[in-house]
């Protein structure tokens, strides 16, 4: 095993310093790229994540030398698609939007896989881009020929809630109040601006009036009737054995704790998704098993059949979840599904899934609705149990064999001890019953599209966020994932954004060797084949070379079990001085069931 070098010793450095420019001359002309930096800077908020192009040359021009590359500070990625990751990744744990920047249509369309993460995840990220002049009088030969379109937010229409090509300064302002306000309004999203170059570069004649953002931002109520309210609490007050299903929720302390109050207060089976990010306690007497990326199984299958009432909060796949647990007829139990995400569905992605049973629907944000639940159904928020079950001893396996995902997660765990920590991402193999979630931090879901490659952006975002928190960042990544994304680790080592990143490196895109497995099954061919253009070896990849290469520390590859612990710790120790930490962790396949070929493809 190779042992990591030294950190820079610029590791703990401030990101605020970096990248600081020259300050510029005081007066001269106003352009129209100056008034939309203003309006950012009115946005209050903190970060915009970009890779530079000429078509927003007016823009990247007026946040250094208008602005002082302050609030928002640039970001430099080495792709659009983790800028745009970076972004969600810091509304995951925030709730709240950051910018990010793409260059016009080419840099849009490098960008569409990540904004569809965020689509489908329901993250406020506000995407700016930009066009060649509009004006083809004014466009340069070729090049900004090439870089313009009529109707460039068609190409991400389908996965954004809102987009719009201002012709002005002040539309441009308008756009950009309307677009963040949007974005964080409940179903929230991702939306996305396009600027035209030539009204970035054009001075203005007179300054723009000033205005208060707030006043263009009203907080949107989220609420039901009071009827509504009390028809659900009526439901639930007269079940037996509820069961209540948690999907998306924000990061909120409080919202936890109104959620836990209602469960105990029920006296209600909890099943949680890990699609989406932590919920309510999983070592809770009350939650029924283990959360999967999929649908239910085991514990969870068992109190749903019982049910008499199932409350969703929110669920990512309701129907799904019911016709994988009851078949094609309905459940008998009477179905509430507090949710507003129908009114973002629309006819081009089908992330609104199969249409479920529902007895009663309240039209609203779960996290609105609940503590007026609680209020009609008598239950103070605070006054919370919490009977949780005692976590057993960790017994990490220390077998000679193959390292294994639980494995993995069990000597991680056991590493980080009592430290707070959250889980920026998962693989697909992770098995929750291995990491107890007891705060809403602790995990802050999927990548919400199944876009292979949005890990490593939205751990470097969410790590961002909490940088100064005092929690320990953690991404476990596929191999595969980790490196579609990798160059957004450069990033997190240019801006100072400590974070540790866990490979679960099976060298292999494992997930497609199951799927062509079956496929041969069921065709009755060679199932010996399955690994043919999947497998990652012959070469094998050196991720921790790679880690380095970006200015990070790079240890193993692990391939025994009992190397496991003092690895780990010495990567967090290296985190928790302000480094970006990379561990290769060589893992058994989950579900492994044939002898690695002879010779190409060995895992």
């Amino acid at each position: 095993m190779s042992k990591p070098q030294a950190p820079p010793k610029s590791a703990k450095a401030n990101a605020a310093a970096i990248e600081r420019p020259l300050p510029a001359r005081p007066g001269g002309k106003l352009f129209g790229s100056d008034v939309i930096a203003q309006t950012l800077r009115d946005l209050d908020i903190p970060y915009i994540a970009l890779n530079p192009g000429a078509s927003y040359r007016g823009l990247h021009d007026s946040l250094v030398n208008y602005l002082g590359n302050e609030r928002p500070q640039m970001l430099l990625c080495l792709h659009e698609e983790n800028a745009v990751a970076i972004a969600q990744g810091y509304a995951k744990v925030t709730g709240k939007p950051m910018l990010a920047a793409v260059h016009s249509n080419v840099g849009l369309m490098h960008a569409s896989m990540a904004i569809f993460n965020a689509w489908c995840d329901r993250m406020p990220v506000v995407i700016l881009g930009a066009t060649g002049p509009m004006d083809a009088a004014k466009r340069r030969p070729w090049i900004e020929w090439i870089h313009t379109a009529r109707d460039q937010g068609a190409l991400v229409r389908g996965f954004t809630k809102w987009d719009d090509q201002p012709s002005s300064p002040a539309a441009a302002r308008e756009a950009l109040l309307r677009g963040a306000w949007m974005a964080q309004t409940a179903p929230m999203g991702p939306v996305y601006i396009n600027l035209d170059a030539e009204m970035q570069e054009a001075p203005v004649e007179a300054p723009l009036p000033p205005l208060d953002a707030k006043r263009y931002m009203p907080p949107v109520a989220s609420g039901v009737s009071v009827e509504a309210i009390r028809a659900a609490a009526n439901i639930l007050k007269a079940a037996k054995r509820p069961v209540i299903l948690i999907g998306r929720t924000s990061r909120s302390t409080q919202a936890w704790d109104a959620r836990v109050a209602l469960v105990e207060r029920l006296n209600a089976q909890v099943v949680t998704d890990l699609k989406t990010g932590a919920g309510f306690p999983t070592d809770h007497l009350l939650h029924a098993g283990p959360a999967s990326i999929q649908v239910p199984v085991g514990e969870p299958v068992k109190a749903i059949r019982a049910a008499d009432v199932i409350l969703s909060l929110d669920l990512t796949d309701l129907a799904g979840w019911l016709t994988s647990i009851f078949g094609a007829e309905a459940p008998k139990a009477k179905v509430i599904n507090i949710s507003a995400d129908h009114l973002l569905h629309n006819g081009w992605s089908m992330d609104y899934q199969a249409l479920p049973p529902v007895d009663l629907l309240l039209s609203a944000d779960p996290e609105a609705v609940i503590p007026a639940l609680l209020q009609v159904l008598g239950i103070d928020a605070k006054a919370r149990k919490f009977a949780a079950v005692k976590p057993a001893a960790l017994a990490v396996p220390q077998g000679k064999g193959e390292i294994t995902m639980d494995q993995l997660s069990l000597a991680l765990r056991k590493a980080v001890g009592e430290r707070p920590a959250s889980l920026t991402s998962l693989s697909l193999s992770w098995n929750a019953a291995t990491w107890p979630f007891h705060h809403p931090l602790d995990y802050i879901g999927s990548n919400g599209g199944g876009g292979v490659g949005g890990g490593p952006g939205i751990s470097v975002g969410a790590a961002l966020a909490l940088k100064g928190s005092g929690r320990l960042p953690i991404g476990v990544c596929g191999d595969g994932d980790f490196l579609m994304g990798l160059t957004s680790v450069w990033t997190a080592v240019h801006y100072r954004i400590p974070l540790l990143f866990v490979i679960a490196n099976n060298r292999s895109f494992f997930n497609d060797e199951v799927h062509q497995e079956r496929v041969a099954n069921m065709r009755d061919r060679p199932v010996e084949n399955r690994w043919i253009g999947m497998r990652m070896s012959d070469p094998e990849i050196d991720f921790t070379q790679l880690a380095r290469g970006q200015g990070a520390l790079g240890f193993g590859p692990v391939t025994k079990g009992e190397n496991l612990a003092v690895t780990f710790e010495a990567a967090i120790k290296a985190v928790e001085q302000g480094s970006i930490a990379v561990v290769d962790v060589r893992i058994k396949a989950a579900k492994e069931t044939l002898a690695p070929p002879a010779r190409h493809g060995r895992a």
